[in-house]
């Protein structure tokens, strides 16, 4: 399906579940238009209105509003990518790519991403907990491809492999190494190598330590 008019893409610049989406947007090509949330607009009003959770990020298509980073992952490569490359149409694909998104939203983030906010912005969280979790998923992911590569789900990218890598690809920014996974920094390697590829700012941690 063709796209005339922009999406708009209310994000965070610094947050990684606004870049996978921003990600996916370029990748499919479609055009957008960014509108940059400023420090507490999430919780106005009229942000409200959009996501009454509170957080980024959110789409605008044609007067259809979704909040949820995986939840638009899903919508955009449904809607737009009729030869369902990105979200495959069988079931055992479709079942793959979802694992693969419920490890995005769980302990990659309460793993690396957490970590990362800490790192950047002295969040208040168990840093050492965060590394534990990191280690454990990054190792599990690592594993994965070293067996199953080079994307997460079959022989093309997916949006598995675009939730997964915003975090994983910035997991630094939270003390966190990727010198111990070859095949996390390979696949890495391959997903900012694709046609479309854009990437997130990258940061240098302020705050914390690395991991014992």
């Amino acid at each position: 399906m063709t796209q005339s008019f922009p999406i708009r893409l209310h994000r965070f610049r610094l947050s990684g579940h606004s870049h996978r989406v921003e990600l996916m947007l370029s990748l499919l090509r479609l055009p957008v238009e960014i509108i940059d949330v400023p420090p507490g607009g999430q919780k106005s009003e009229a942000f409200l209105a959009m996501n009454r959770f509170g957080q980024v990020p959110v789409i605008e298509d044609d007067g259809y509003v979704l909040a949820d980073a995986n939840a638009i992952l899903v919508y955009l490569a449904t809607r737009y990518d009729p030869s369902r490359r990105w979200y495959p149409a069988d079931a055992q694909g479709a079942a793959e790519a979802q694992r693969w998104l419920s490890v995005a939203a769980g302990p990659l983030f309460s793993g690396p991403a957490v970590a990362r906010l800490v790192g950047l912005f002295d969040a208040k969280h168990d840093l050492a907990r965060a590394h534990a979790t990191a280690a454990a998923v990054l190792s599990t992911m690592d594993a994965h491809l070293a067996e199953a590569g080079p994307f997460f789900v079959g022989q093309s990218p997916t949006i598995a492999d675009v939730a997964l890598y915003s975090y994983t690809a910035h997991a630094p920014e939270g003390h966190v190494s990727l010198a111990p996974y070859p095949a996390l920094r390979a696949w890495i390697e391959r997903i900012e190598a694709l046609d479309g590829f854009v990437p997130m700012v990258r940061s240098a941690p302020k705050f914390g330590g690395p991991a014992a």
